[in-house]
């Protein structure tokens, strides 16, 4: 009896925290940087036409000063989560410094790029054409330099 007691309860907290779970990870994006394993890219894309959508930055911290510099994967995943909150398909042009030291932080990268979307199959049948990042000037959207 005590068995399927703990059995019932366990299946409701697994019914109630999957879809949570299961909706964050079924994503499925047309382009990702298969190395970083997110759709990052420090390029720019020309194959498919998209619309830029904002600029996003990061400031990724080291835990203390003997903790590793970040590598470009958890700069680039950072990116990709700041991507993600403008409903963006992916993030290109991503640039990153190196970690310098602030009264905050025992090291910190900041690291940015631009934020798109890609048409759909509708718009480019429709004849709108695609941003490029050729011209294209962050700082004049964010009033920061990349």
């Amino acid at each position: 009896m005590r068995m399927n007691t703990f059995l019932a309860a366990t299946l409701a907290v697994a019914a109630v925290t999957t879809p949570a779970y299961a909706k964050k990870k079924d994503v499925a994006h047309v382009m990702v940087n298969e190395e970083m394993g997110v759709p990052v890219f420090p390029h720019d894309i020309t194959e498919k036409p998209y619309r830029i959508v904002g600029v996003v930055t990061a400031g990724v911290r080291k835990a203390t000063i003997f903790s590793k510099e970040p590598s470009q994967k958890k700069i680039y995943a950072e990116l990709w989560e700041r991507g993600e909150k403008l409903d963006a398909d992916a993030v290109i042009g991503a640039k990153y410094g190196d970690s310098h030291m602030t009264a905050f932080s025992w090291g910190s990268t900041t690291a940015g790029g631009v934020a798109i979307k890609f048409l759909t199959d509708a718009e480019i049948a429709a004849g709108e054409k695609g941003d490029t990042l050729e011209g294209f000037d962050p700082a004049a959207w964010t009033g920061k330099k990349i």
